[in-house]
């Protein structure tokens, strides 16, 4: 993913299921410069329009807590963290620099298992 903090490339793990959901929506729109284009056919979708997704997803689901899509990538690390998954892993999905920045997850893994 271009253009994420620190303008560092990303690097996602997809699911089989995940996969075969964006193939068959390749299939039927066969979107020629961007998998995910914006109002303008040439330009790929901004950063707003995903949070207005994902905010009408959530209300649509029933969701009451507050979430933003940054609560996905913060939910991807726990769970992989609670998983088992070793940090310095964690931490090169995440693409941090610093095992410190990672590190937090740890702490929110903690608080989990004490509630």
């Amino acid at each position: 993913m271009k253009g994420s903090k620190g303008r560092k490339d990303r690097y996602i793990m997809l699911s089989q299921k995940a996969l075969e959901i964006l193939r068959e929506y390749w299939k039927e729109y066969r979107p020629k410069t961007w998998l995910f284009s914006g109002q303008n056919k040439e330009r790929h979708i901004v950063t707003r329009t995903v949070e207005k997704i994902f905010s009408n997803v959530c209300a649509s689901a029933k969701i009451l807590k507050p979430v933003t899509v940054h609560s996905l990538r913060h939910s991807f690390a726990t769970h992989l963290l609670e998983g088992g998954t070793d940090l310095r892993y964690i931490q090169e999905l995440l693409g941090h620099v610093s095992s410190k920045t990672t590190e937090i997850y740890t702490d929110v893994s903690q608080k989990s298992l004490e509630r």
